[in-house]
C-alpha cells in the first residue's frame, strides 16, 4: 500500500521592492485584480502615462522596511494611501482605506515580466491617444 502523499502545490510569490531595495512586498498566490488607471491623479504620482497595479489580500502581504505615506483622495471619494521608501522614493504599495482588508502593489514593483496582464482599464476617457491595451481586458471610460 502506497502511504506517500502529494503535497498540494505552494502559492507563488510574488516579490516586490523600491528602487534601493530597503521597501520590500512579498505577496503570496494570484492578485485578486490587476488593473490599469489613466486618472490624472495616477499619471501624475507615477511620472507615467497611467498607473498599473495589482490587488492582493492584506493578510497574504509581507512587507519589510521602513516607509513615509502620503494620502489621496480620488474622483470616486475613495482614499489611497501610498507608502514608499523614504531613501529612493519609489511607492511599493498602497492602502485602499475603504477595503482595509486590501493592499494594492504597482505592477512595476515586481520587475516581473511574466506578471498576470491587466483584466481591467479605468478613467480610458484621459488615456493618451497612443496607448493601446492588448487582449482581452475590461474598459471603462
Amino acid at each position: 500500500m502506497d502511504t506517500s502523499s502529494t503535497a498540494a502545490p505552494q502559492p507563488r510569490l510574488h516579490h516586490a521592492a523600491c528602487s534601493c531595495g530597503q521597501l520590500q512586498a512579498q505577496a503570496r498566490g494570484e492578485p485578486l485584480r490587476v488593473s490599469v488607471c489613466h486618472c490624472l491623479a495616477c499619471q501624475r504620482r507615477t511620472g507615467s502615462v497611467f498607473g498599473a497595479q495589482a490587488r492582493f489580500p492584506r493578510a497574504a502581504v509581507t512587507l519589510q522596511g521602513e516607509s513615509h505615506s502620503w494620502d489621496r483622495t480620488g474622483d470616486s471619494g475613495s482614499t489611497c494611501r501610498f507608502h514608499f521608501c523614504p531613501i529612493c522614493g519609489a511607492t511599493v504599495y498602497y492602502e485602499l482605506l475603504a477595503m482595509p482588508e486590501m493592499l494594492g502593489i504597482p505592477l512595476g514593483a515586481f520587475a516581473d515580466p511574466q506578471f498576470p496582464a491587466p483584466s481591467f482599464s479605468v478613467y480610458e476617457k484621459r488615456m493618451h491617444a497612443w496607448v493601446q491595451l492588448r487582449g482581452e481586458i475590461e474598459h471603462l471610460a
